[in-house]
């Protein structure tokens, strides 16, 4: 020993697959513990070391150096605070051989700074040639290949699971949560599967996705990130921000493309680009995993099927209405393919309605293809009656129009949430009205008064909002309710169909093609086996 004192880190480390986690907040590990425990008890048996610092990365990979802990430690050593590096072995300092080799054998001698793997019984300041040059490198070496071994292993693993149409997410989509019993499998979770049913209502009534975001909003109902959050679900993700998270027209259409609602578990879309590197790549869709029926579906297919096609076309809501006009999304120019739009002329006080080519419109070409509106809705409605009458059997109909059906009877979960606003707002209440106890017996002063009076004041506003918003969705799946159970009754009795609205157009006709002189061409849903 040459009598240096040399300061040094203790580095722990232990990667995410060896852990064991509580599901709730992560503690640190028992083999951390060890780890510290056979550090110290190393450095108390050499008189030349002493501990500047411990650092842990408790749950990191081992693959890369991106480590928190691991980039404070370095940062010391940079500056000088610490010239002595001692782990338990050298997996626990890293696993990629070509980086840990990289810094053992030439960043470290090069700041003078010693490096210990204890259980490997390896010390730079001792180490001859042969263990710098050839057992250490093959050590490291054994280390990544053990690595890389783990992650063939684990992916080959996930993709069986796939395969099975088991869930592997750490979260469940929203509208699910995981079965208590297998956590692989997805059960309903009545609350948020409403919120979802209303999401695909409202898009088939014609709500472009900002409107639903914005109506979503006002009626207080939380984001699918807020909503885990209330569960006590300790969900993070990219696009967080530090205020609370909306709805936005990207999550509504989210939502309404996932598969996952109607039975179908879509995994495998993005993996990682090696065991070393954390980026992700999307796959090509031809290579995602789909398997069908795996946990009951929220929506129904027809709705589903009849969403994708209004989606190519997110149609804006008109005038201070939220929903579009009725043929939007479903009425095409049978020559451009584009969409037809609705105009009204007024002549002598009468209001003209009728439908022209976009393209035409717009004075890029194509020829105007006009039709009514009342033709349209005319000539529609009569050809659906006979699709109807065409279909195979009664019960091929009546199959199909229950399939029509949106169920809108539970309100058990609104209740509850309108229960919880409730208890939230009389807690704010009571807060606000002790302000003026508090402002006299001096805990407070008079700037923070104002302060927490208009906290409080803007949080039970908002509560308000929130309340009188789930109230109206409540009175809104109750009347809908009512009255699609009657139309579905009527149907089913007398086979007569009543006036077109956007519901029926949707979930029977994809597509109407608009020729010259009037002429209709009708693509029903089912026709072709979709």
């Amino acid at each position: 020993m040459n009598g240096q004192i040399y300061d040094t880190a203790l580095y722990l480390r232990l990667s995410r697959d060896d852990a064991d986690v509580d599901g709730g907040k992560k503690t640190e590990s028992g083999s951390i513990k060890s780890q510290r425990d056979i550090l110290r008890a190393y450095v108390q048996e050499h008189d030349d070391l002493q501990i500047y610092d411990i650092y842990a990365d408790d749950g990191y990979s081992g693959v890369n150096f991106e480590r928190p802990e691991f980039k404070r430690m370095m940062a010391d050593v940079w500056n000088g605070k610490v010239n002595c590096v001692l782990v338990k072995d050298l997996s626990r300092f890293g696993r990629d051989y070509i980086e840990a080799g990289r810094l053992i054998q030439k960043t470290f001698p090069a700041l003078n700074v010693r490096f210990i793997a204890v259980t490997d019984g390896f010390d730079s300041l001792y180490a001859d040639r042969t263990n710098s040059s050839l057992i250490l490198p093959m050590k490291n070496f054994i280390n990544d290949s053990y690595c890389r071994d783990i992650s063939m292993k684990v992916r080959a693993q996930q993709k069986v699971k796939r395969m099975e149409g088991k869930y592997i997410g750490a979260f469940a989509v929203y509208g699910y949560r995981k079965n208590p019993e297998d956590k692989n499998r997805l059960i309903v979770d009545d609350y948020a599967a409403d919120i979802v049913r209303l999401i695909f209502a409202w898009k088939i009534e014609g709500m472009s996705l900002g409107a639903i975001a914005e109506k979503l909003n006002v009626a207080g109902v939380l984001s699918p990130m807020e909503y885990k959050k209330s569960l006590g679900l300790k969900y993070d993700t990219g696009f967080a921000g530090v205020m609370t998270a909306k709805w936005a027209a990207v999550s509504v259409k989210r939502i309404l493309e996932n598969p996952v609602y109607v039975g179908t578990m879509v995994q495998g879309k993005r993996e990682k680009v090696n065991y070393k590197v954390k980026r992700s790549i999307t796959k090509p869709q031809d290579e995602w995993i789909c398997v069908k029926n795996t946990h009951e579906a929220i929506i129904s297919e027809i709705a589903f099927l009849a969403v994708q096609e209004l989606l190519k076309y997110d149609g804006r809501a008109s005038g201070n209405t939220y929903t579009a006009n009725l043929f939007s999304g479903i009425l095409i120019c049978a020559d451009c393919k584009a969409p037809m739009i609705k105009r009204v002329n007024t002549y002598k006080g009468k209001k003209k309605v009728f439908y022209i080519c976009q393209t035409k419109n717009k004075s890029m070409g194509c020829s105007r293809h006009s039709i009514e509106e009342d033709t349209l809705k005319r000539i529609v409605l009569s050809e659906i009656k006979k699709y109807f009458e065409l279909l195979i059997c009664h019960s091929d109909a009546a199959e199909m129009i229950d399939k029509m059906d949106v169920d809108y009877g539970r309100i058990a979960g609104y209740e509850a949430q309108i229960a919880a606003f409730q208890e939230k707002h009389q807690a704010y209440y009571r807060l606000k009205n002790g302000l003026a106890v508090d402002l006299k017996e001096g805990l407070i002063d008079q700037k923070e008064y104002g302060e927490f009076y208009h906290l409080y004041e803007r949080k039970c506003g908002d509560l308000e909002n929130a309340i009188g918003g789930h109230k109206k969705i409540i009175k809104d799946m109750l009347r809908n309710g009512a009255a699609t159970c009657e139309k579905l009754e009527k149907i089913r009795t007398t086979r007569e169909l009543p006036e077109l609205d956007r519901e029926l157009l949707v979930t029977t006709v994809r597509k109407i093609a608009v020729h010259e002189k009037k002429r209709l061409e009708i693509a029903f849903r089912f026709s072709d086996g979709r």
